[in-house]
Formats: C-alpha cells, structure tokens, sequence
C-alpha cells in the first residue's frame, strides 16, 4: 500500500468538536492529518491530537487552502494526499479503496462521486441535486471533463499528480481548475462512489447558488483574462 498518506482538511469557522469526530477515523487509521486553518477568527486549537495545524492569517478560500497543504505534504514526502472535509460529510472508509486504485497504477488521481450509486444521490438535498447536475454540465463544458459529480471534495492524488497540480483559483473555483490541470497534465483519472453525509451542521455551510455563479466568474475570468 502506498505510504506515507497526508489528509488534508481545510478548516474556516469549524466546530471544534466536529472536526474532531471527523477526523478521528483517520487518525485511527494511521494517516498523517494536515488541518489548514485559513483565517479562521478564534484560531483552531486542538493540542491533545496528533496533528498539523497551518495557518492563514487572513481568510483566502478553500483552494488556498488544499494548496497550502499539498505544499507541506509534498515537503514531507508524501506518497499520495487525500482532500477531506472537516464538516463531517466524508466517510473515511472510501480511502483504502482509493489508494488500492493508485497502487496498481489504475489512476493517479481518484474522484469521488455522488452519482455512481442510487443511493448515494439519493441521499443529496433535491435543491442541491439540480444544482450539481447544472454544474456538471458546466464542468464539462469548460474542462474538457465529463465527470458524472461535479465540485466534490474528495479526492486521492498521487505524488506526481501532486507535483503537477498547482491551484491558483483561491477559493471555490479551484474544483474546477484541478479538473483542467488534470486533463492538461494528462493524468490518469477514475472516479469512486462516495457517501456525502448531510447533515444540519454541513448544509449550513454549504456552498449556495449565489456562490455558483461567483464561482462560474472566476472561471471564466481565469480562462479568458
């Protein structure tokens, strides 16, 4: 199995208390947990964990901050990173599976989707449902990536996609400027079913539809000023 792994979670506002259960299987497991704090106001303390804390001193966005960990990863000599949320809506259990895919040189990227299995989309709020088939369309269309999920935040790079990948989008946007950098790298990509857990405390951080459309701008501005 590929090692060492680094879990990077980008964290802005978070509940102390979430990120812990969030990230507790992953300790179990044994991966090495990189939490970014972009910025956050009262600065996330967790001192009896064995994690790394980096810090933003000022709000910049989620893809600032998987950037700011794949940096340190790749620094410590990471094998593979995992993109992780800190709002408890990714299910640890996916993984192994993803690193096996890497291992036996089927990807050096995995995906996860929502659409794979009924019950996984199913699963997503009808509102959001519509929104994420939209932003497929959207996707493909701009990236050249016909991806059956579009703006889900796990994913499993291996090292040398880590090395190709380098996120200029700062904030929402950036999932979609790593699909264009991974079509452009010519990279090996797959996509894995996955859970979204939905839950009071993740939708209320959810991205919204006005944070769509700020997201379809910053695209277009990058591609084409």
């Amino acid at each position: 199995m590929i090692s060492p792994v680094f879990i990077v979670v980008p964290c802005f506002r978070e509940d102390p208390a979430v990120v812990r259960r969030s990230i507790a299987p992953l300790l179990a497991a044994g991966y090495r947990v990189v939490l970014v704090d972009d910025g956050s106001p009262e600065p996330l303390f967790l001192p009896d964990l064995p994690v790394v804390i980096l810090r933003h001193p000022i709000n910049r966005g989620q893809g600032a901050a998987l950037q700011t960990g794949g940096d340190y990863a790749l620094r410590q000599g990471a094998a593979a990173v995992v993109h992780f949320d800190a709002d408890g809506q990714h299910d640890a259990a996916v993984i192994p599976r993803a690193l096996e895919m890497l291992s036996a040189g089927q990807a050096e990227v995995v995906l996860g989707s929502r659409f794979l299995r009924e019950e996984d989309w199913l699963a997503i709020p009808a509102g959001r449902r519509r929104l994420l088939r939209c932003a497929r369309w959207v996707n493909g269309v701009l990236t050249g990536m016909w991806l059956t999920d579009a703006h889900n935040g796990f994913r499993v790079l291996s090292r040398k996609a880590l090395e190709a990948i380098c996120l200029k989008e700062d904030r929402m946007a950036h999932a979609s400027e790593i699909l264009s950098q991974i079509r452009r790298a010519g990279l090996r990509w797959k996509e894995i079913p996955t859970h979204i857990a939905y839950t009071e405390y993740s939708v209320g951080k959810g991205q919204r539809l006005g944070g769509a459309f700020e997201i379809l701008t910053d695209l277009l501005m990058g591609r084409w000023l």
